[in-house]
């Protein structure tokens, strides 16, 4: 009995242990097998450099410096802890934030950790000499390609900021192939142009032995590069709008009026994309939560009352239709009523006609001009010039603007359309709200001689040339007389004694142009001035707009300053 027992405890032994080797090499030997695999493995990830930005001249503008990584492949922990030490003495940092960035980012055995990014080379070399003095067998400097922005805030709404991908941008961009922790654009020319100046990994496959230690290379994928882009910008000339802008709120914008070339675009106030790569916490904060708002592209992303700039719409739909003609003058005593409100003009003119009440800027005189046309007529003539949509600019979040109509009105604030609101909208104030771009472009039209231009600001990708596809001129129609008679009452503006922009009658190239005082709500008014020089050849479109800036005549001011430095860096 006592034998039968023995053996058959035996058999089931046997079987027992029959069972579990099946299981370890049929079952499950697969699983093993991989596993297996993965710990002779190592993935060394190498990276591409993101493409370069230039300007119009081929001078860089955005590009690429070298950093270092600190890596480490994933072991045994009691091992890892110790060189995590050890390397924290030369990195002169904390080992608790070292030893918690590993635990966060570990995500398979076979693929290294980075633990302290972007140190200099001076660490970098110290680490590298010292892996066998202290055993730091499984750390790796890997040399990472770095955004640089040379320029530091120059150019930064324009350029935009690289940032990890948040999880709006990764739902819509998944598909193509971006990931989690992706570093992507925001913003700007970095993110409309993203997919284009972002870079694909590459890497080394390696067969390691039991210690960690290369045996051999098993397979290499090289890193690509992002394509480089030119701009339309000239930096000399963004470098002069910026340095006039100074500490003032508000946009510069200098345009080819033939092709629709951004030149020069600047908003104020500026940030350092920089300051993004180096994750400068306090600094971001300090950025999205500051009231100024200097993240955003004043130039495309926020409207204003336009103010008597508009009236160069006004002027020219009342010819267009024959409510007015050349001979046509109105008395300016100061004000007019309608009804029982008074509205009034900054200043007395008595008789004026069209050219001196642009020469001028006489509300009065638009006042009666709006009254004939109607508030519709406006609208509509200001569709034709491309306003109440956005410009159409290779930039991300454009807005659009708005212009009233009567019916929006009855529609959206169950209000009637008085007279009041039609005089208020020929002077470019009311409801009415517009961009600086949509103001470069609009002056445009007065010195190409009728065409309505499509902004761009990227020439080519790659080397390709790309303005093929940007260059969109549209032809309003509009009579040859229209435009000329309005374009000398612009020159007008400036050569006149008398006119708002006689500031720059002194400069030796000659301009033409518009001021604008736009009254708000709260504060100053926003100071305008929009115009084209030089006169008979134009080669730039100009529009300096300075939010809360008083007068439209301070815009003259810095209009001033600009063509100057212009004239001195021989750029006319």
């Amino acid at each position: 009995m006592r034998i039968r027992f023995i053996n058959f405890t035996s058999i089931f032994i046997f079987v027992f242990l029959g069972l579990g080797l099946f299981n370890l090499e049929v079952i499950q030997g697969r699983r093993f097998k991989d596993l297996s695999n993965k710990n002779c493995i190592r993935l060394i990830p190498q990276m591409g450099a993101r493409g370069n930005i230039f300007d119009r001249n081929n001078n860089i503008i955005v590009d690429n410096s070298l950093s270092y990584d600190v890596m480490i492949m994933p072991g045994d922990e009691s091992k890892i802890n110790k060189e995590i030490l050890n390397a924290s003495d030369i990195l002169d940092i904390d080992p608790k934030g070292l030893k918690d960035t590993y635990r966060t980012n570990l995500i398979a055995p076979f693929a290294p950790i980075a633990i302290a990014k972007n140190i200099n080379i001076k660490k970098a070399i110290v680490l590298e000499e010292s892996k066998l003095d202290l055993d730091l067998s499984d750390i790796i400097i890997q040399p990472q390609p770095q955004r640089r922005y040379p320029y530091a805030s120059l150019a930064c709404h324009l350029l935009g900021y690289l940032n990890e991908i948040d999880h709006w941008r990764l739902t819509k961009l998944a598909d193509y192939g971006y990931e989690k922790k992706d570093i992507v654009g925001f913003g700007g020319i970095e993110e409309k142009y993203d997919y284009y100046l972002r870079q694909e990994e590459g890497g080394l496959s390696l067969e390691v032995d039991h210690r960690g230690r290369s045996v051999r290379l098993l397979g290499f994928r090289p890193p690509k590069s992002g394509e480089d882009i030119q701009l339309t910008l000239d930096l000399k000339l963004q470098k002069i709008v910026e340095d006039s802008m100074g500490s003032r709120k508000g946009s510069i914008i200098i345009m080819d009026p033939y092709s629709g070339e951004i030149i020069a675009m600047a908003s104020s106030p500026n940030f350092n994309p920089s300051l993004f790569i180096n994750k400068d916490s306090g600094y971001i904060a300090g950025l999205l939560g500051n009231t100024d708002a200097s993240l955003i592209n004043r130039s495309i992303s926020s409207a204003y009352p336009a103010g008597s700039i508009f009236k160069l719409i006004v002027a020219t739909a009342a010819l267009e239709t024959g409510k007015i003609n050349l001979s046509t003058s109105f008395y300016c005593p100061g004000s007019i009523h309608i009804g029982k409100q008074e509205f009034s003009c900054w200043d007395t003119h008595n008789q004026q006609n069209l050219k001196g009440a642009i020469t001028h800027s006489c509300n009065v005189f638009f006042y009666r001009t709006g009254l004939l046309l109607g508030a519709q007529l406006i609208h509509d003539y200001a569709l034709k010039f491309g306003l109440s949509k956005p410009a159409g600019i290779d930039l991300p979040y454009e807005t659009g603007g708005f212009i009233p109509q009567p019916l929006w009105k009855r529609i959206y604030k169950f209000q009637n359309w008085y007279d009041g609101d039609t005089v208020n909208f020929a002077i470019g104030q009311g409801y009415l709200l517009v961009t600086p771009l949509q103001m470069a472009r609009m002056i445009a039209v007065f010195a190409n001689n009728g065409h309505l231009v499509t902004p761009y600001i990227v020439k080519s990708i790659g080397g390709r040339d790309t303005s093929v596809y940007q260059k969109k001129i549209t032809h309003i129609s509009l009579k040859d007389s229209t435009v000329a008679y309005i374009r000398e009452a612009l020159r007008n503006v400036v050569v006149d004694p008398n006119g708002t922009a006689n500031i720059l009658s002194t400069l030796p190239v000659s301009v033409a142009g518009k001021t604008g005082t736009a009254q708000v709500h709260q504060g100053q008014p926003h100071a305008w001035f929009i115009g084209f020089f030089p006169f008979k050849n134009p080669k730039f479109a100009i529009c300096v707009f300075i939010e809360h800036g008083g007068s439209g005549y301070f815009s003259c001011v810095l209009t001033k300053q600009i063509i100057e430095a212009m004239i001195k860096e021989e750029l006319i």
